[in-house]
């Protein structure tokens, strides 16, 4: 079974652990130094920084979109420099709801490692529960040898695959993005509004409890359900605006227990940057 999230209570009581990586991935879209500083006032005690602009990107082009996917070698290498292990179970937190969280464990999963879970209600849950904070920096620690990625444990497609699904469909396009955005009425990061012809939408904000946890399996099952009005979990393919909060969907139907879904990591900011690509508007 796939591992998905871990309690506050669960992740304080393996904190200091053998084979326990804890890795805050705080960050904000419009400050890319919010995260870092977030992580320098006061963290999960040994939590490692990771961000997502500098380390869990590729070097942008223009034409891959705002968070290309590093290559997974590379991204192997950096996971062994913070001591990732085929053992290691690693949690992952976040302070928005789990959407950087949820792409750090696709990306982990995507490379092959399968002990990955995101804390649930993260950075927010632990501190109502009043667990210890740390500003000390991480331990050092054993860096593991860099290895071949595994097989992987999470497929992606790319932006000819959902093009030419335009016309000849055999998988379905989710969009993780609000849903303003997805109907073309506002865009405030990609130069282009709108959406892929023939995407459904599903923000990922609707995954959430008011509380910031992930709603029950039985309750994101029954969404995505309907949603998905008879399709199957394995012809869908995730998407946003830019590889990010598509994750959050894709964690949240492996949740419901339909898994299989794929992800297009270009997504929005890589698709609308070549004007030959369709662009649909409204609902």
């Amino acid at each position: 079974m796939t591992m998905t999230l871990i309690t506050a209570a669960d992740l304080a009581a393996r904190l200091g652990g053998p084979d326990v990586l804890v890795f805050d991935v705080r960050h904000d879209l419009a400050d890319h130094a919010a995260g870092r500083r977030a992580y320098e006032a006061g963290h999960i005690p040994g939590a490692r920084y990771l961000d997502h602009e500098t380390e869990l990107a590729a070097p942008r082009t223009g034409r891959n979109g705002r968070h290309p996917l590093p290559a997974r070698g590379e991204f192997a290498a950096l996971m062994a420099a913070h001591g990732v292990t085929p053992r290691t179970l690693v949690a992952a937190y976040d302070a928005s709801g789990g959407m950087y969280a949820a792409h750090l464990w696709w990306m982990l999963r995507w490379m092959g490692h399968e002990r990955v879970a995101v804390l649930d209600g993260g950075w927010q849950a632990w501190q109502a529960a009043g667990l210890p904070v740390s500003a000390e920096p991480a331990p050092a620690v054993e860096p593991g040898k860099p290895a071949e990625p595994g097989p992987s444990l999470a497929d992606t497609v790319d932006a000819d695959a959902v093009l030419a699904n335009i016309s000849r469909p055999s998988f379905t396009v989710i969009d993780a993005r609000a849903a303003n955005r997805y109907r073309g009425e506002v865009e405030p990061m990609d130069p282009v509004a709108g959406h892929i012809p023939g995407a459904l939408n599903r923000p990922n904000g609707e995954n959430l409890r008011q509380d910031g946890r992930f709603k029950p399996a039985e309750t994101l099952r029954a969404e995505f359900l309907a949603l998905l009005d008879g399709r199957d979990p394995a012809a869908i393919v995730h998407q946003c605006g830019s590889g990010i909060t598509a994750c959050h969907n894709l964690l949240s139907m492996e949740i419901a227990g339909l898994g299989g879904s794929r992800l297009y990591p270009g997504s929005w900011s890589e698709w609308c940057s070549d004007p030959s690509r369709p662009v649909a508007k409204g609902a």
